[in-house]
């Protein structure tokens, strides 16, 4: 009776701390490969997420700040709320947009989106 009761606690007794969690803890790194691979997995989704979109959205700015830049009066343009006109006069921080006959806005330079000949042709 002995010989079963300790067949059947020796049975159920939990395996040894080294043989269970050896084997599965030497082959994984980590939940990211561990080391180095997890360091350059999070450089290289840095860098695509650079490359893919902060540089175009940076070249945009870039070009939209030139266009405002270089405006001139005659240069007809495209307000963002959608007002179409022909610059009046250019100041430091607005311009005069001229919208009819008689009929003039002014209108932040930052409120002018494109020119309208350049929109047409896209």
């Amino acid at each position: 009776m002995t010989d079963l009761l300790n067949l059947i606690l020796i049975s159920e007794a939990p395996a040894p701390v080294g043989e269970a969690a050896g084997g599965a803890a030497e082959g994984t790194g980590g939940l990211l490969g561990g080391g180095m691979e997890g360091i350059l997995l999070i450089v290289a989704m840095i860098a695509i997420f650079y490359f893919m979109m902060i540089r175009p959205q940076q070249k945009q700015q870039k070009k939209l700040q030139q266009m405002r830049d270089a405006l001139k009066a005659g240069d007809k343009v495209i307000t963002a709320g959608g007002i179409c006109g022909k610059i009046a006069e250019v100041k430091d921080d607005y311009v005069i947009v001229s919208v009819a006959d008689g009929v003039k806005i002014r209108v932040l330079k930052t409120a002018v989106n494109a020119e309208e000949e350049k929109a047409e042709k896209k």
